[in-house]
């Protein structure tokens, strides 16, 4: 939740600094008649490194125990990737300059950090609150930050409601 919230605020942020600085996207891309923004910086380069940033911290602080280093650096292979990706592709198709998705990459890879700093030092302490509220409540929202290996902790109990429900209906079977 958190997660997409601070890509939302990031976005707010690009789009304020866009209005702010003005600067022009490059002739290429007046060319294709497909510009009705400003370019710097690059959008969807500081997105995508927001979210390279934000999912490898939140990879190597969450998620432990069942997932070696070799399987955790795979997995962070691919945002980080994409992210470059998508950098070179606003370039390549003319919607932006070098400078222009450099500039998004450092803010996204800043703003990425930040945020994860902000949620994880200052705003956590408000998550047992967020659970039991009646937002949280209706939206099934769990706090999970206390769990320090959440997917093995996800695969331990949904073994335990199989086993138990097997359980359940292998008695039913014998009493009738």
């Amino acid at each position: 939740m958190f997660f997409a919230l601070g890509l939302v605020i990031s976005q707010f942020i690009n789009e304020f600094i866009k209005k702010s600085v003005q600067q022009a996207r490059p002739e290429t891309c007046a060319l294709l008649e497909m510009c009705d923004s400003h370019g710097w910086p690059s959008s969807h380069s500081q997105y995508m490194f927001f979210f390279a940033v934000y999912f490898t911290l939140w990879t190597c602080k969450g998620i432990g125990g069942i997932w070696n280093v070799r399987t955790k650096w795979a997995a962070l292979f691919l945002p980080w990737s994409l992210a470059v990706l998508t950098m070179y592709s606003r370039v390549y198709l003319g919607y932006h300059t070098v400078a222009q998705v450099l500039a998004g990459a450092s803010l996204g890879i800043l703003l990425g950090g930040l945020w994860f700093w902000v949620v994880n030092s200052m705003l956590f302490c408000y998550f047992p609150l967020i659970e039991e509220s009646s937002f949280g409540r209706f939206f099934y929202v769990k706090d999970t930050s206390h769990i320090s290996d959440v997917l093995k902790f996800e695969y331990d109990n949904a073994r335990a409601a199989r086993n138990t429900m097997a359980a359940r209906k292998a008695m039913a079977s014998k009493s009738s």
